[in-house]
């Protein structure tokens, strides 16, 4: 059963593995082999440590997924205003460990972050996604995200990645 909790400086080095495999499995022939290859594990735990010693931002919420209330971190979600500065919501990251892809983190995770959404009033949500990850495109139409054809170049790992926009409207109506 998956379960979802906000993560604490404990939960580190479960994200800094976490954060590697899930990117050097999904962006495999997406981003070049040698910078996939040279993440750290240990640097990204380092990373996450300083950033859970840290109270998030006013509307942004951190969350991390296990299989049991017990186990270690198996996937984690960044939730909050979009980043452009508009009136939207964003899902900012998420990634699940490779070694549990399709038992529902994923699902469990997105869902938690759209309510998140919803709590802090957005009615309209966008997260971006590799252009050239169709796992992840997948993953999200099967959520109700659309593309909404908007694309951009952004900076990852030394490279210029292309991204695409996908958009939720995040209330539904109940009464349809």
């Amino acid at each position: 059963m998956v379960e979802i909790r906000e993560p604490g400086p404990h939960d580190a080095a479960a994200l800094g593995r976490v954060h590697v495999a899930a990117w050097q499995t999904a962006y495999e022939g997406i981003f070049p082999d040698d910078r996939l290859a040279a993440m750290s594990v240990e640097e990204r735990r380092q990373r996450w440590a300083r950033v859970l010693e840290q109270a998030p931002r006013p509307g942004l919420t951190r969350l991390v997924a296990t299989l049991d209330d017990t186990g270690p971190a198996v996937g984690f979600v960044i939730a909050g205003p979009d980043r452009d500065g508009g009136t939207l919501g964003e899902v900012h990251a998420l990634n699940v460990d490779p070694d549990v892809w399709g038992r529902g983190v994923g699902r469990a995770l997105l869902r938690a972050a759209t309510d998140h959404l919803l709590g802090e009033g957005y009615e309209e949500a966008v997260l971006w996604v590799a252009t050239g990850n169709v796992r992840a495109r997948r993953f999200y139409e099967r959520a109700g995200w659309r593309d909404d054809q908007v694309e951009r170049e952004e900076e990852v790992l030394g490279i210029t990645a292309h991204e695409r926009r996908y958009r939720r409207q995040l209330r539904v109506d109940v009464d349809r």
